[in-house]
């Protein structure tokens, strides 16, 4: 069964965890045409604002992570003074939201839909990842914050940050992106695959599968492909070469017994089915796929233009899900539009989760990042 609570703290608490509901006069309307009424942002703060209101960072999340940022990058926060990491919550106003589409408190498809009274399941709208970043702009108004520090985050949270330098100019300073620029045709394939793992599932039931029932095989094998996406064949390599599972399973035995690295592959699946609804899954890699700085505009160099904040992208050498070239040719677009932009490249062997795996590398860039003008 599904729990649709925050994951379980591992670090600071917050200083505050609440929601915020908007949109109840008038709905949220979304890129694709849909429109939400109400929404339910959950967010948390660490640290307070300063008199100024100047010292607010947002936080975005990557697919699965949720509002409570020192849940899953607690690497990055300072724990005691002097501490050379980015995020000092005796310094800084730290925000984290929960993105809309996802189930860990903010309105997704797990939510309940006004109209009917029952779960909005497969009735939930396409959302994008614009859509996300005007939802956390409503939020960060109301908290009366006017310029936002900086907006930092990896993967599809780095598409969030991109997003605010674009539509909201005015309202951050700077931006911190890692591994993440449009996907390419590779990730977009992984993504579709990913899918249609879980749409293929006979619990799925066109989306409106009960709690009790979710489609776990299929969000199972999604996660297992998603796993080998954000890993690198030099990591799986040293981790698991050809060993049998470490059980005591033999792959020459039997057919259902596995190598090591199957048995990690299922054991993040079935992890995953424990804390994540399968419509979000959906949802949230399909905003990924969408994610098109051009889109509203008349062109990406027309967007990109727009950009007041410094920019700073990430690349990661082993990163096959957003390769680095791909993020560096980014950067160069953002210069030739004039936009102040440093590029930086992790070398690591984590793949694309380097940027949760390699926060000793990671946390001087994020530094330099935060102290440039």
């Amino acid at each position: 069964m599904l729990s649709t609570h925050i994951q379980k703290m591992t670090t600071r608490p917050p200083t505050v965890e609440d929601s915020f509901s908007f949109a109840h006069d008038e709905a949220l309307r979304l890129v694709t045409g849909g429109a939400l009424q109400p929404v339910e942002i959950q967010y948390a703060i660490y640290g307070e604002l300063n008199a100024e209101r100047d010292n607010a960072v947002l936080i975005c999340h990557a697919l699965s992570g949720s509002a409570r940022v020192a849940d899953w990058w607690a690497e990055m926060f300072a724990t005691n003074e002097g501490d050379a990491r980015p995020f000092d919550a005796s310094r800084d106003c730290i925000i984290g939201t929960n993105v809309i589409g996802s189930c860990y408190g903010s309105t997704g498809p797990v939510s309940t839909n006004p109209a009917t009274g029952a779960r909005y399941a497969s009735d939930f709208p396409l959302v994008s990842i614009a859509d996300m970043v005007r939802a956390q702009s409503v939020l960060v108004e109301h908290l009366g914050i006017t310029r936002l520090r900086a907006v930092v985050g990896g993967s599809i949270g780095g598409m969030q940050a991109l997003q605010w330098a674009v539509d909201y100019p005015e309202r951050v300073a700077r931006v911190v992106a890692i591994g993440a620029a449009p996907l390419g045709a590779m990730g977009l394939a992984f993504n579709h695959m990913q899918r249609q793992a879980i749409t293929s599932d006979p619990l799925w039931q066109g989306g409106d599968y009960t709690t009790d029932h979710p489609p776990a095989a299929g969000l199972a094998l999604a996660r297992a492909l998603a796993m080998c996406t954000y890993k690198s064949p030099e990591l799986f390599a040293e981790r698991f070469a050809r060993h049998a599972n470490r059980n005591g399973e033999d792959p020459h035995r039997a057919l259902e017994e596995r190598y090591e690295v199957g048995g990690y592959l299922d054991y993040q699946g079935a992890r995953f089915v424990e804390r994540f609804d399968a419509n979000s899954y959906l949802l949230l890699t399909k905003a990924m796929d969408n994610f098109d700085l051009a889109r509203g505009y008349a062109s990406e160099a027309e967007a990109l233009r727009r950009i007041s904040a410094a920019v700073t992208l990430v690349g990661i050498n082993s990163d096959w899900l957003f390769p680095p070239d791909d993020v560096r040719h980014l950067a160069e677009r953002l210069r030739a539009a004039s936009v102040n932009t440093h590029y930086h490249e992790m070398q690591s062997s984590h793949g694309h989760d380097a940027f949760l795996a390699d926060a000793a590398l990671l946390a001087p860039l994020i530094i330099e990042a935060l102290a440039a003008d």
